[in-house]
Parts: C-alpha cells; sequence; structure tokens
C-alpha cells in the first residue's frame, strides 16, 4: 500500500473511532423563570427532579412584570405567572403560550393596610394611596376591591412600585395600603403587622400560569422536557402538600423569608396543578375584559390565543 493510502485508511479508521462521540448531542436546557421560589422549592423539596434528561437554568424574579419581559425577550424558555400579567402579555403582542394552570384559594392575593390603620374595608380605601405592581394580580384585586365598594380607580390614588419598595412605603407610611399577593400578603401580616382589608375570595379566580414561549413550545426536545417538567411539577406540589414542614423549610431557604411565613402563606393557597380546561380560559377572559373595561387595555381581547391545551397532566388531585 503506497503512503498515501496508507494515511488515508489511518484516517478513516480514527474518524470512525470518533465518530460516536462527535455525535452526541448535549442535554437541553429549559431555562425556567420562577417567583420567589414557588416552583423551585417545590421540586427541590420533594427530589422531583432526580433522572431528568435535559438541564434546568433558573432565574428568579420578585414579580411578573419583569418575568413577563423575559418571556418576550426569549431570555427564558418558561415561567410562572398570575392572570393579571398574563391578559397584559398578551395585549402587548407577547408570543408566549399558557400551557397548566395552577387554581389556588386567593385569599392571600390582598389589599392589606396597617394593622393600626383606619382601613378595616374596601369602602376605605376611598381616596386612599395604594401601592401596587403595575399589570400585577396585585392591581388586579385591587381595582377589584374598589369596585366591591362602588368605587373607581379615580377614587383612589395608585401609585405603582414593586413589591421591596411597596413594603417599605407601607411601614413608613408612604402608601396607605398596598395590593400584593403571597408570600408578601403573609410576610406583611407576621412580621409587619399588617391586615388584609380584602381578601382576593370573591374578587379574582387564584389562577396562575406556567407560560411558555412559542419558540420553546415549537423545538420538539424542549417541548417534551416541557412535558416532563409539569408532570414533575403536578407530583412535587402534591408532595409538598403531604410534608408541609419539610417543605416550608425548603421554601424559606430558597426565598429567604421566615418558616412561619413560608408555611402560612402556602397552607392557605391550597394550590393544584391542573391542565387548561373550559372553566380557566372562560375565567381569563373574565379578567381581560375586566381590564378593558377600566381602561387598561385598549381593545378587547380573545384570550384563547393565548393558551396551549395540548400539555396534559392527570385529571384531579392526589393530595
Amino acid at each position: 500500500m503506497r503512503p498515501a493510502h496508507r494515511l488515508l485508511s489511518r484516517l478513516l479508521t480514527f474518524a470512525v473511532v470518533l465518530l460516536p462521540v462527535t455525535i452526541q448531542a448535549d442535554p437541553v436546557t429549559l431555562r425556567i423563570a420562577d417567583q420567589k421560589g414557588n416552583m423551585r422549592a417545590q421540586l427541590e423539596a420533594a427530589k422531583a427532579l432526580t433522572g431528568i434528561d435535559y438541564r434546568i437554568q433558573w432565574s428568579e424574579f420578585p414579580a411578573a412584570a419583569p418575568l413577563v419581559e423575559a418571556l418576550n425577550a426569549g431570555a427564558v424558555d418558561a415561567g410562572i405567572i398570575g392572570d393579571a400579567p398574563l391578559v397584559f402579555a398578551l395585549a402587548a403582542g407577547a408570543e408566549v403560550k399558557a400551557i397548566a394552570v395552577d387554581k389556588s384559594n386567593p385569599y392571600g392575593t390582598a389589599v392589606i393596610a396597617n394593622g393600626d390603620s383606619d382601613i378595616k374595608k374596601p369602602a376605605d380605601l376611598a381616596g386612599k394611596r395604594i401601592a401596587v405592581g403595575r399589570g400585577s394580580i396585585g392591581h388586579l384585586v385591587a381595582l377589584k376591591a374598589l369596585e366591591s365598594a362602588g368605587l373607581s380607580a379615580e377614587d383612589a390614588e395608585l401609585r405603582f412600585m414593586g413589591p421591596v419598595d411597596a413594603r417599605i412605603a407601607l411601614a413608613n407610611g408612604s402608601v396607605d395600603a398596598w395590593g400584593t399577593w403571597e408570600p408578601y400578603t403573609s410576610y406583611a401580616e407576621l412580621e409587619d403587622g399588617a391586615s388584609v382589608v380584602a381578601p382576593g375570595n370573591g374578587l379574582i379566580s387564584g389562577n396562575s400560569f406556567v407560560a411558555a414561549t412559542d419558540a420553546a413550545i415549537a423545538d420538539h426536545a424542549k417541548r417534551a422536557a416541557l412535558q416532563d417538567y409539569l408532570a414533575r411539577l403536578q407530583q412535587a406540589q402534591i408532595w409538598s402538600y403531604q410534608h408541609i414542614d419539610e417543605y416550608a423549610r425548603k421554601l424559606a431557604e430558597i426565598i429567604g423569608f421566615p418558616e412561619t411565613v413560608a408555611r402560612q402563606q402556602y397552607v392557605r393557597r391550597e394550590l393544584h396543578w391542573e391542565a387548561i380546561d373550559d372553566a380557566t380560559r372562560e375565567a381569563q377572559q373574565q379578567t381581560a375584559d375586566f381590564y378593558h373595561r377600566a381602561g387598561l387595555i385598549p381593545k378587547p381581547l380573545d384570550v384563547a390565543q393565548t393558551f396551549d391545551t395540548s400539555f396534559s397532566l392527570p385529571a384531579g388531585d392526589a393530595r
């Protein structure tokens, strides 16, 4: 065999030996956006991520508004947001879809005031300064609380700020009330002596969603990972209520809140993950219609386009 032929034979042999290594694909990475450790704490406490064949890159956000911005920019693949932020995402043309719903007792999504305040009921909010996150579920519950007393946004002074600034503003008297959600409500009650003026029961649906970008859903590998993630998330949530003390310790560790706060807010939320159904779509349409009537979105929205019903979860709740 001539030298050139021998060299070619060796190179071909080397290439064949390397072939199994070079064609191996890296595991897909899901970039998941969380709010105050909600999903991550459940999954890690329950050890529900053992054996996954994909990676998870976590990002934590203090509220839904910056989380929606990250989704819209394609900086994350999926995240957890409330019903009101999902409406604003749709109105802004964000290319995201809700793929599962976390239904809850909405008590802790509430308008709160300092314990020594003269604000005791929704009617007392007239003329008051109310801190809310623009487009947040706290914004929604504040408007609903005003409406329940025959008032509108013009009858109070809404001040837009994030949860950290709102808590400080309420404590120092810069605002009179705060439209917020868990775990901030429980924190304000247990650590700051705040009281609930208008609980979310009867005002809002209590629905939160896992929303994924259209790009992630269209990616075959990421779509499969999202479906597996949802199933593990549902089972982790069931586990968390069966092991509430252990879960509360893990959640407190992740979010940096006292364990008593983590436990209270979680117990009273009574959460359970479900697939998207007609009742969920109807409740979301009501939220969108309310925001249009309130002048917060410029035109009526058909929320059907913001749901992807092809993802599945077992029916019912095994708790």
